[in-house]
């Protein structure tokens, strides 16, 4: 699929690695949809996505909610009149230990509003987006290529039982539905991220921060130009459908 004047959906496109992956395209002359819940992010990041010379409209949503995203969808529809390409990237944090114990008595346990409101967004809402952005494409005739992003914590972190689960989650949604939609013409793949320079990771302490950087084999970060690279390139070969991308800098958890 060629990127230039390809319609390309991004949740979480208001700001971090959405914003650095909708701004790559742009550069590529990708037309952008920019879905995020807050509203002066999606503005910023639409000017810099114009600036970088694509086009780009900005869409307010939560991803959590059936009829945000299926009104949404259609308002994409209505506003470009095809969908090409869905990178389903919004997620939230919220770490915590499932069971935290002190001198032998549990002290604090992961609240299920915790649980809930990641797997909410994180998984809950890969799901909706990436049916909804299916529904458009073959209603529309539209070829396309749907890119969930989920984590290296996809293989189990400690202190992210709902980040884990949530991503394991949406990385097994990829080939699942790389078999389904192929007879559409819509191309699955995902990218699973190591630790990346973000507003996140820049608000952590110095020492941990180095103590992290110093346990990836590069001994660095990635960059966030690094994960767009990585969703360009999936989207401009054809043959890649069903597979997990991961741009970790050699990490392993």
């Amino acid at each position: 699929m060629k990127v230039q004047d390809s319609v390309i959906a991004i949740t979480g496109g208001g700001q971090g690695l959405g914003r650095a992956m909708a701004e790559f395209l742009a550069a590529r002359g990708a037309k952008l949809a920019l879905i995020d819940l807050v509203p002066e992010k999606l503005d910023e990041a639409a000017v810099a996505c114009r600036e970088a010379g694509g086009e780009a409209r900005t869409y307010v949503c939560n991803v959590a909610k059936e009829a945000d995203v299926e009104s949404t969808f259609g308002a994409i529809l209505k506003d470009f009149g095809h969908l090409n390409g869905l990178i389903n990237n919004a997620g939230i944090l919220r770490d915590g230990l499932m069971v935290k114990v002190k001198d032998g008595k549990v002290e604090k346990r992961m609240e299920l509003s915790q649980w809930q409101s990641v797997i909410d967004v994180n998984l809950t809402g890969v799901f909706l987006c990436g049916r909804e952005a299916a529904t458009r494409m073959i209603e529309n005739g539209d070829r396309g290529v749907i890119i969930n992003i989920a984590s290296i914590s996809r293989a189990g972190n400690m202190g992210q039982s709902n980040y884990s689960a949530a991503k394991a989650g949406v990385s097994a949604l990829v080939p699942v539905w790389a078999k389904e939609l192929a007879r559409y013409g819509i191309r699955c793949a995902g990218i699973a991220p190591g630790f990346v320079e973000t507003e996140m990771t820049a608000s952590m302490k110095p020492e941990a921060r180095e103590k992290m950087t110093a346990g990836i084999p590069l001994r660095r970060m990635g960059r966030p130009e690094e994960i767009a690279h990585a969703a360009a390139f999936i989207f401009e070969n054809d043959y890649l459908s069903g597979r997990m991308i991961e741009v970790d800098g050699a990490l392993r958890l």
